[in-house]
């Protein structure tokens, strides 16, 4: 009997726990909306009469002793030691006999290729799933591959036909 049980899905499970947790947060939102809006506290008194109850502000935190005041610039402390220029008259091996510096080819042959390898992913488990097909509605990211590549290689055929038969037609 056990066995005909479906095991629970980690990903509606996951949704159910957010769905409880927003409608949380939505009711305690509610509540301190209406606290505000039933006690309005003005924050000014009118100094033509004085006579009547004096409302007081609530107690305003004091502005600590390095926050920038209102309309000041904010500064924030700089490595110097980074910004130093860096002395690479001790590097001979980086310029030729005139002074001038040499062309690193292994270092833009890097570059080339770690910009056509593009960014590392910041979530591999959603990667995984979606190259296996584990989301469900969700093609097989292999399947994609597949379909793109046969479609580049349509693509080619045709361009290589008409080219052919370009050639063909000017030459005689």
């Amino acid at each position: 009997m056990a066995s005909s049980k479906k095991k629970p899905d980690p990903i509606s499970d996951k949704a159910r726990a957010l769905t409880d947790q927003i409608a949380a947060l939505e009711a305690e939102i509610k509540t301190l909306d209406t606290q505000l809006t039933r006690a309005p506290e003005p924050k000014f008194r009118s100094t033509a009469t004085p006579s009547g109850e004096t409302v007081f502000r609530p107690a305003e935190k004091p502005a600590s002793a390095f926050a920038p005041k209102p309309g000041e610039p904010v500064f924030e402390d700089v490595n110097r030691a980074r910004l130093a220029v860096r002395d690479e008259a001790g590097a001979p091996e980086l310029f030729n006999e005139l002074g001038v510096r040499k062309y690193d080819l292994p270092a833009l042959w890097n570059r080339l290729r770690n910009h056509f390898r593009g960014p590392t992913t910041s979530n591999p488990r959603l990667v995984n799933y979606l190259a296996a097909g584990g989301v469900q509605g969700l093609r097989p990211l292999r399947y994609e591959k597949r379909v793109a590549r046969n479609r580049f290689f349509a693509l080619v055929i045709v361009v290589t036909a008409v080219l052919l038969g370009l050639f063909l037609m000017l030459k005689h």
